[in-house]
């Protein structure tokens, strides 16, 4: 699994939860609003947990608003426990797209680095 690079302190976005047609949506927009608000200050990440993992797939999900977040520098992971559970190999996502072993780890790693934490 490939993970992002341990970049100086920036914005993790945590996407999780039911309804993940409606929420990704929002936290892609969230998460390219403030990369364009921090103006490449700080590095901002989009880390995707639960069944929302399933769209980031390459036959199904927002795939132009997921280029447009890739486009942007920001780094879209999935979480690995997530593709396990629904079935889905690293090679079923979209390019650009990487992988975390376990969400939860990413993200507590992210806050000891001196990360800022939003979740949609």
């Amino acid at each position: 699994m490939s993970e992002s690079p341990s970049l100086a302190s920036g914005l993790v976005v945590h996407g999780t939860g039911p309804s993940p047609e409606a929420w990704l949506p929002a936290a892609m927009r969230t998460a390219l609003n403030a990369a364009a608000d921090l103006g490449g200050e700080r590095a901002v990440e989009l880390v995707v947990q639960g069944p929302a993992v399933a769209l980031l797939a390459t036959s199904g999900g927002p795939a132009a608003q997921l280029a447009d977040v890739l486009a942007a520098g920001i780094g879209v992971l999935a979480c690995g426990n997530s593709l396990r559970s629904a079935g889905i190999t690293e090679e079923d996502l979209a390019a650009g797209v990487a992988v975390v072993p376990a969400a939860v780890g990413h993200l507590a790693r992210r806050q000891w680095e001196g990360w800022a934490y939003v979740r949609i």
